[in-house]
């Protein structure tokens, strides 16, 4: 099968019929978004990773049931929402100390310490929202999924999803003013 060629919803398909390969060309497609959701959600590289196996895991496992009524993007970022969910009810996530290094070609050494800075006050703020709130933040902004998509996979209105999200840009305006103030 040519990656390029094949729309998601085929390849989940053909992983239905216990084709590998196919799985395969999903998890390269979507491992990337995938951790970051779950990083940003949790704030801890480990968890995020374990995350993230786990969801593809449970994707495979549900291959067999899986029916396209949605996009499989859709289907698979409720997965994925779905176990930062769970993961946050089990435990509470524990903030890091750190983020991991943003490998920006091109930036100096100053300019790499301002972005690190600049990411470890984002995520100190997310933190600081509720689970939803968080979600729909990071869905939305660091996914960039449109208000119906993640309806969609939140399993709501986009007029909800709206009213989230000024809740949230709300709650984290406070939080990111010194950011605000620079732009």
């Amino acid at each position: 099968m040519s990656e390029v060629a094949v729309s998601d919803e085929t390849l989940m398909s053909a992983v239905a019929e216990g084709d590998i390969e196919a799985f395969e060309q999903l998890f390269l497609r979507y491992q990337t978004a995938a951790w970051s959701v779950a990083y940003r959600y949790c704030s801890d590289a480990t968890e995020a990773e374990d995350l993230v196996s786990d969801t593809f895991l449970r994707i495979l496992d549900a291959a067999p049931r899986y029916r396209p009524t949605a996009t499989f993007r859709t289907y698979f970022y409720r997965v994925l929402t779905r176990r930062c969910i769970d993961f946050a009810r089990k435990k509470r996530p524990q903030p890091t100390d750190t983020l991991p290094p943003v490998h920006a070609p091109g930036l100096s050494q100053a300019e790499s310490a301002i972005q690190r800075e600049r990411n470890q006050l984002i995520q100190d703020a997310l933190e600081q929202l509720s689970q939803k709130h968080r979600l729909v933040i990071v869905l939305r902004y660091f996914e960039g999924l449109s208000n119906i998509v993640i309806a969609e996979i939140l399993q709501t209105s986009p007029k909800s999803i709206e009213r989230m999200l000024a809740r949230a840009r709300k709650r984290l305006e406070p939080l990111l003013h010194s950011l605000l103030e620079e732009e």
